[in-house]
């Protein structure tokens, strides 16, 4: 029994990053010592199904799309309250609760995001820079349920996960920042799981890092000197 509950442990715990590509806007540091608030928007989920299984309908997968968009939203915003507890970043998030709140009274759903742009929607909520991007699946996310019934009978269940991560300034609504990230994830492949994958991938390159902000400070004090 302890064997079968360590199989399923290291089954979902299982996400190996394939590759992954950074890009970073050469005026970022400007605008890192200008933003004091990021909000984070809910990601479009797109489950990419060769054939809908029997029994599921195309409402059916778009609303579950559409849950798994708030799910990962609330998960990345989970993982990157951790490492602002360890004060390691120079922005504040704004909880993901107020953002969506003011998105829905401004009349922004998640059928409709995309067409707004990025400096749109900061005014709407009020914040320096906005955090969106896109998760593709080949899967539905896996229950625990599903995850143990698949292990018992012997199947395996791949799902290969791509997400696009993107910070765009607030005023000029021009990209500062991306990220972009393919996943295998093993049984049992969740938002949750995904999230701190993702934050384990990025954990030393994503902006507004204090120690970055440091360096920089630093290097041109020592210009300054030599002036």
């Amino acid at each position: 029994m302890m064997k079968f509950k360590l199989a399923i442990f290291v089954a979902i715990s299982a996400l190996l990053s394939a590759c992954a590509t950074v890009y970073t806007a050469q005026d970022f540091s400007q605008h890192q010592s200008q933003h004091k608030t990021v909000a984070i928007l809910p990601f479009r989920v797109d489950i990419e199904l060769k054939k809908l299984p029997d029994g599921m309908t195309q409402e059916m997968l778009t609303s579950m799309e559409m849950d798994e968009a708030y799910l990962f939203q609330k998960q990345l915003y989970n993982q990157l309250l951790v490492q602002y507890g360890k004060q390691r970043y120079t922005v504040d998030f704004q909880d993901i609760d107020k953002t969506n709140v003011m998105l829905e009274r401004a009349g922004v759903k998640y059928d409709n995001i995309s067409s707004h742009t990025r400096d749109e929607i900061a005014k709407i909520l009020g914040v320096d820079a906005v955090i969106s991007g896109q998760i593709k699946r080949e899967k539905p996310m896996s229950t625990g349920a599903a995850v143990a019934s698949l292990l018992f009978l012997g199947f395996s269940n791949t799902n290969t996960v791509t997400i696009n991560m993107a910070i765009h300034d607030g005023k000029s609504a021009n990209l500062i920042w991306s990220f972009d990230h393919i996943v295998a994830g093993g049984l049992g492949s969740s938002p949750e799981g995904i999230a701190k994958s993702l934050m384990s991938s990025i954990s030393k390159k994503f902006p507004y890092n204090r120690k970055n902000q440091q360096a920089i400070l630093t290097n041109y004090k020592l210009a300054e000197t030599y002036v």
